[in-house]
């Protein structure tokens, strides 16, 4: 069976270990050891670990940002109800996955600081997904299937802030459990819709 190739590897590995030992305590060294490769042919592929951060964001968990873009830039498919539904499921799945591994740049003031700097110098962050919601909210809009006076930003911040608080808000409840992704999806667009749906 043939290896795989390094830029591979190096992003499983980084993905293996930001998830079971954490952002902050994964070294740039552990992971090459990891993937098979020295530390050298890491940044062959990588400027920095926040680099490598952020793609194991973009090519290992749910494609969220390539869902939202192709929204915004063809809108009018589907209903506004099927596409936030698949939005809140695909947000809710991207959350939970990389709650775990950036929970950790919160412990650390100044590793947060770095990882914040590199992505504004990516044009990355937390933050684009809400601008890409709104984004297609606001061309709903133009096309009259979103009310004219709907706030998109403020329908935007609160799916996807519902669907970032459903990552860690459970784990404390009774059970333990998050509510099931798809009935917590729907319910959501629905409960968002009846605000800011056109009529």
């Amino acid at each position: 069976m043939q290896q795989k190739p390094a830029r591979v590897r190096v992003l499983d590995a980084a993905h293996e270990l930001m998830l079971t030992v954490g952002l902050a305590r994964a070294t740039t060294k552990e992971i090459a050891r990891a993937a098979g490769c020295s530390e050298a042919a890491l940044y062959k592929y990588f400027a920095s670990k926040e680099e490598l951060f952020i793609q194991v964001l973009h090519e290992r968990l749910p494609r969220l940002t390539p869902l939202l873009r192709s929204l915004a830039a063809e809108p009018g498919h589907g209903t506004p109800e099927e596409n936030l539904t698949e939005i809140a499921r695909q947000a809710a799945l991207f959350y939970e996955q990389s709650f775990p591994i950036a929970a950790s740049l919160y412990a650390e003031i100044q590793l947060k600081r770095r990882h914040d700097q590199a992505m504004r110098e990516m044009g990355s962050g937390p933050h684009m997904p809400i601008e890409e919601l709104d984004a297609y909210l606001r061309a709903e809009q133009a096309l009259g299937r979103i009310g004219a006076g709907a706030d998109t930003f403020a329908a935007a911040s609160l799916l996807l802030g519902a669907c970032a608080q459903r990552a860690f808000a459970y784990d404390a409840s009774p059970s333990g459990e998050r509510p099931p992704v798809d009935d917590f999806a729907g319910r959501l667009a629905r409960t968002l819709l009846a605000g800011i749906a056109g009529g």
